[in-house]
């Protein structure tokens, strides 16, 4: 019996560390952090498996941080280059916002999600393609819509312990997004500070955003080397490749300004 424990505790770490380490990117996180994801470990995991997994995400969300995280992001051009809409489920018009989005990439984020979902929404959720020609299609109601690769679809739940179907949890990756007490407390220090000391919160967000932009130059300028070294077939390519040597002279200097 110990020793059934001792293997199942190992499976977990295991999991843990392929969750956070391979599944994760050091830039990413941090560019979700930026955007206002909680840096807590299951917030993380939670903004790992948003955009990793193949199902669509629905977050439980009393505290609305993950609408708060999805719209920031929907901002961001090099994230959702096509725009994000918020749409409701009560909306008369949502099958054709949804068909629209589809169709030019744009990300759609459906708020305040009750316990059951439109079955209209099933082909989506399902991510029922079909292959015409050289792209794919999805069947809405009568129509057939392009489907565009870029597009994404997240929902959220206000409901603090909603109760979904096993039919509805199967088409879906449902997610806890309460806060957590690290979280709370993350969010108070920040809420105290901003109150008695606004100028040490502005510098704060400023040293957060250029460290992400940072890491981001530092992530691509490895990848550059990387690319250079794995293109070279001998020893010598790489002492006559000039882009080479640039790039690792580029390196060198941003480096060091980095450090600084």
């Amino acid at each position: 019996m110990w020793r059934t424990q001792c293997i199942k505790l190992k499976i977990k770490l295991t999991k843990d560390i392929t969750m956070s380490k391979v599944l994760g990117n050091d830039v990413t996180i941090r560019r979700w952090g930026v955007a206002g994801l909680p840096s807590d470990k299951l917030s993380i995991e939670n903004g790992i498996i948003m955009f990793k997994s193949r199902r669509w995400p629905l977050m439980i969300d009393p505290q609305t941080q993950a609408n708060k995280f999805v719209k920031n992001m929907g901002k961001d051009p090099a994230e959702a280059e096509s725009g994000l809409d918020i749409v409701k489920q009560s909306e008369t018009n949502l099958l054709r916002n949804l068909e629209l989005a589809i169709q030019f990439g744009k990300w759609v984020l459906l708020e305040n999600v009750g316990e059951s979902l439109d079955p209209a929404l099933e082909p989506i959720l399902l991510q029922q393609k079909i292959k015409q020609g050289s792209s794919y299609v999805i069947k809405l109601g009568d129509k057939n819509v392009p489907y565009n690769d870029q597009f994404k679809f997240f929902l959220t739940s206000t409901l603090p312990n909603p109760h979904y179907s096993p039919e509805t949890q199967v088409k879906i990756s449902l997610l806890n997004f309460a806060i957590t007490p690290f979280g709370l407390e993350e969010q108070m220090l920040n809420m105290l500070v901003t109150l008695e000391f606004p100028e040490l919160q502005a510098q704060k967000e400023e040293i957060i955003i250029s460290n992400a932009k940072n890491a981001k130059i530092t992530y691509d300028l490895e990848n550059k080397i990387l690319h250079q070294l794995s293109s070279a077939e001998e020893i010598m390519d790489l002492l006559k490749n000039d882009d080479l040597i640039n790039i690792l002279d580029d390196s060198k200097s941003v480096s060091n300004e980095i450090e600084e």
